[in-house]
Order: C-alpha cells, then structure tokens, then sequence
C-alpha cells in the first residue's frame, strides 16, 4: 500500500522510496496477496488516499528479504528502492461504509 502522495513522487522520479516509515526502519514493507487485508486494517485503518501497489517478489531479486514479524508470519522487506518497472499494477484502496478498505481482486501470488 502506498499513499497517493508518496506513489506520485515515485511516478515523478520513476522509483518508490517508500513511507516515512519504511525509510526510518530502512526498508519498504511489504505484505503478500493474504497478509495484505490485516495489514491494512493494522497499519493503515481508516486511511484514505492509498493504492494498492502489487508486484511480481521474483522481480525483485536479492533485495527483497522474508523477515518474521507479526506472530512471526514472514513478510517481505524491500532493502532498496522499487522501480516503477517492476509494478505490475497500482490501485485505489478505497474505504467502504464500515471503514474498512474494499480490495480489488488479485491473484494470490501477487
């Protein structure tokens, strides 16, 4: 998930760098296809303006590390900036009636 600002920036200079977040912890978070609705309802509840980001992991190569975190489920932890090149596609995330975003539907893999 991005936030529209950050992600316009990223289309200005043709790579993420992710949130004031990911750069503080010194990498940019990232959630599979069925860690991403938790996610989103742990770490971004009740935002609005966001995209759903989706890229294909083997793209990313060594950069991309499966750390442990939450319950100790792996996550994937981009330790570089991500390339426009490789997102497959970006998305409104919007928020439903209940609050909760309404996720587009995808593939499992992504």
């Amino acid at each position: 998930m991005a936030r529209n600002v950050d992600w316009r920036e990223a289309e200005t200079h043709g790579a993420y760098q992710g949130s004031t977040n990911d750069r503080a912890d010194g990498f940019i978070h990232f959630s599979t296809a069925a860690q991403v609705v938790a996610s989103a309802a742990k770490h971004r509840a009740g935002e609005t303006d966001l995209l759903l980001v989706a890229v294909e992991s083997d793209r990313l190569g060594a950069a991309l590390k499966w750390e442990p975190a939450r319950g100790g489920q792996l996550f994937p932890h981009l330790y570089a900036a991500l390339s426009l090149n490789d997102v497959l596609w970006a998305k409104p995330l919007p928020l439903g009636s209940d609050g909760q975003h309404l996720f587009p539907a995808f593939e499992d893999k992504c």
